[in-house]
This record gives structure tokens, C-alpha cells and sequence, in this order.
């Protein structure tokens, strides 16, 4: 991977540790997680980008929309979805959901990702992905509401995954096709991943078409079933489920010239993955990874590949844990028109990948390392410039959190 910096950041980021339990009620003073001033890097291109602070002040922001040209909507992991006016963060949240406290890691959380309804000019329709408590534990829900102004009215839940379980609700990722169905991704739901022992049985639920655990579904803008699925009418099988054997998908994005849906997976240790969805097809997970184990042993004992599985595009060892992925399609960088960008957490950076590279598949190139913050979504704005919010920590109560605009200079 290629990694050239020629201008260093002049910021200085404040870290902070995190307490054992997350409230709203106990936050620290801000901690940006952004340059104070404008900064200018040169990439691999010879693209000059200016990378210019937009709000700060954010606790754990996830996911970023674009109403229209003057507002972005921002929700915040605790249970808050943000709005700023004009380049200004408004004070008072446009949504405020529940929150639950995960039994596993003692974190409260609250909210994940955003979209927009395609029509949303129409009908002002704002969807979003959030854990669910419930008699059998917790798992993903989507609902939607109406956007009126500032404020978003009207709340409720359209669908609920079938991926019941305690704790580590992930992830949530929602993306509107070029059909107006809704995409969501649920992730495997294995709590045993980190306690030390081998047990992968809860897993296995990834391969399984019983359950919603490990699985990229379809479903209408009202939370329906699509007919078309790839399983429905099929006995044993989830109707909602468009492809299965995935760990954490966090990313989803259209290709702008074939039309393929495309995903980005975190793995365990390694074997994050790009993978290109199709209906009906299993990715392999946990019976194919390149990634390992937290104990440090390998994961599976066919890493590449296996009959009726995919194989990713692209993938990652170490792990950079990816958390969205986009295609730019927008005016103001001509060289990375076609590019796919990918936020990275572990990696602390974004990712551009340039395909169809003299003497090589692709090419990657390492943005914004400097910074040192994690990537937690990257969107293309209204404006043809790239949009990211950034925090410092993983966990904790402080507003470290931050919106980024990267801009020709």
C-alpha cells in the first residue's frame, strides 16, 4: 500500500480514556477530533486536499446524510441524531431514541446508521438503524420518521431483525437501491469472539438462512418483503435475507458503472474483506477468513476459499476495520472519479482504492493518517466534496467527535 504525507498535520488531538459505563449525562468538554485550522496534504496524484473542520463537539458520531445543500444530518452512537444548519451544530438534537446498556462491553448505545428515502424532497422520510431490547435480548431494528425542519416527527420502527441476542448489537448499515428497496446489513452476533475460549458456535449462525446473525437483507421502504428475495417461499429460510456468511458489514455502496452492490466486512484479526454481493450467495463466513482468532489461532482451516462460497474482491491483513465505503462519482476531483474510499477504525485513516491501475488490480493509498482519529463514515456531499466524521476514542463519554470536509486546494 502506498503512503505518501507530504504535508503534516498541524493539529493536536486530545485523547481521553474511557470509563466502564457511557452516560449522556456525564460528558467531558469537547475534545476535537479535527484540525483547528484548515491543513493541506498532497496525495499519491498530486492531488492537493484541504482538509477543513465543519462542527466538532460530537459523542461517537456513526453516520452522515445530506438533506439538501445547507443541512447534514449526523447520528451520534448514544442515541441522538445531530443536525448542522449551514455549518453550524445545532444544540438541540433533531431525535433523541432509547438507550440500552450492553450487558457485554457496559456501554450505552443508541443509534447507527442513517438514510434518506429516495423520494426523500416528497416525502421527508429519514431512516435509521438502532439496537432493540426485547425478551429474548437485543438485536437490530429499522425505523423511520419524517424530517420537518429541525426536528423529526412521527418515529417508529418499520422492521426487526431476527438476530436476537446480549450484546453487541452491529451493525446496521442502511442503503436505498436503485429500485427503492432497502438494504440492511446484521452482524453474526458472536459474543464468545473476545472471551478467549475457541467456542464458535454462535458463529456458525452466519451460514445458517434460519436467522437474520451474519446476513445483508432487502426489504421494501415500509419493511415488507420484496417477492423477489432470494428466499422467499424457500422452507427454513428468512424471506428478508439477500446474502449470508458475513461477520460485520458496515459498509454498502452501488457501483456507478456496473451496477453491482458492493460491501465492506471487518473480520476478527485480519480478513477484512470487500466483498461484491449477489442474491442468494454465501460469503463464506466464519467457514473461509483470512483473518484469525483473538486468541491468535486461525479462524478456518480453508482461509481462500470453498465450493459455493465467494471470494472477497479486495481484502486486508492486518485489519484496518472498515466502516463504510463509497464510489466518488462528483466534480471536484476529476483524477478520482470511479475511486472507492473506505473510513478506516483500526487504520485510523481513509482509504482510496483506484482500480484498473498500470500493472496491478488496484492501487491504495493511505489519507489523513495524520490526523490520527478514526473514520467512522465517508459520503460524497451535495457539493462534490467528501464529507467524514471522525472520533478519537472507541468508547467513552466525550465529545471528541467531528465532521471533516476534504477539498481541492
Amino acid at each position: 500500500m502506498s503512503r505518501r504525507v507530504l504535508v503534516s498535520c498541524a493539529a493536536s488531538l486530545a485523547v481521553v480514556l474511557a470509563p466502564k459505563v457511557v452516560s449522556l449525562r456525564a460528558q467531558e468538554a469537547p475534545r476535537p477530533a479535527a484540525p483547528q485550522a484548515p491543513v493541506v496534504f498532497t496525495t499519491d496524484t498530486g492531488q492537493k486536499i484541504r482538509v477543513v473542520t465543519i462542527a466538532t463537539g460530537l459523542v461517537h458520531p456513526f453516520s452522515l446524510a445530506f438533506p439538501d445543500s445547507h443541512t447534514i444530518l449526523v447520528s451520534e452512537r448514544l442515541g441522538r441524531l445531530r443536525v448542522i444548519k449551514d455549518g453550524v451544530l445545532q444544540p438541540t438534537p433533531a431525535w433523541t431514541g432509547e438507550m440500552r446498556l450492553d450487558p457485554i462491553t457496559k456501554l450505552e448505545e443508541g443509534l447507527h446508521f442513517i438514510a434518506l428515502h429516495p423520494r426523500f424532497a416528497e416525502n421527508h422520510l429519514v431512516y435509521l438503524s438502532h439496537p432493540k431490547s426485547g425478551p429474548r435480548g437485543d438485536t437490530m431494528a429499522v425505523g423511520r420518521g419524517k424530517l420537518d425542519g429541525e426536528a423529526l416527527y412521527g418515529f417508529a420502527d418499520i422492521f426487526v431483525a431476527d438476530g436476537w441476542e446480549e450484546g453487541n448489537v452491529d451493525p446496521g448499515k442502511l442503503l436505498f437501491g436503485p429500485d427503492n428497496t432497502l438494504y440492511v446489513t446484521v452482524g453474526d452476533r458472536d459474543r464468545l469472539c473476545c472471551n478467549g475460549t475457541e467456542d464458535t458456535s454462535l458463529r456458525m449462525r452466519a451460514q445458517s438462512l434460519e436467522g437474520d446473525y451474519g446476513k445483508t437483507l432487502r426489504i421494501r421502504d415500509d419493511g415488507s418483503i420484496p417477492p423477489d428475495n432470494p428466499f422467499v417461499g424457500r422452507a427454513g429460510a428468512r424471506p428478508e435475507i439477500f446474502t449470508y456468511g458475513h461477520r460485520n458489514g458496515y459498509g454498502l455502496a452501488f457501483h456507478p458503472e456496473t451496477g453491482e452492490l458492493w460491501q465492506a466486512e471487518i473480520g476478527p484479526m485480519g480478513g477484512d474483506e470487500i466483498n461484491i454481493l449477489k442474491p442468494g450467495h454465501n460469503y463464506g463466513w466464519p467457514l473461509v477468513s483470512t483473518g484469525r482468532n483473538y486468541t491468535g489461532t486461525e479462524v478456518s482451516d480453508q482461509p481462500w476459499s470453498r465450493p459455493g462460497m465467494d471470494n472477497p474482491r479486495m481484502f486486508w491483513v492486518p485489519s484496518i476495520s472498515p466502516s463504510s465505503l463509497i464510489f466518488y462519482t462528483g466534480d471536484k476531483f476529476p483524477s478520482w472519479r470511479g475511486n472507492m474510499f473506505v473510513g478506516a477504525l483500526n487504520g485510523k485513516a481513509l482509504v482510496r482504492v483506484a482500480f484498473k491501475q498500470p500493472g496491478q488490480a488496484e492501487h491504495r493509498e493511505t489519507l489523513l493518517s495524520a490526523l490520527g482519529v478514526r473514520v467512522r463514515d465517508v459520503q460524497q456531499g451535495p457539493d462534490g466534496n467528501l464529507y467524514i466524521c471522525t472520533e478519537v476514542e472507541s468508547h467513552g463519554p466525550q465529545a471528541d467527535g467531528a465532521v471533516i470536509r476534504i477539498e481541492p486546494f
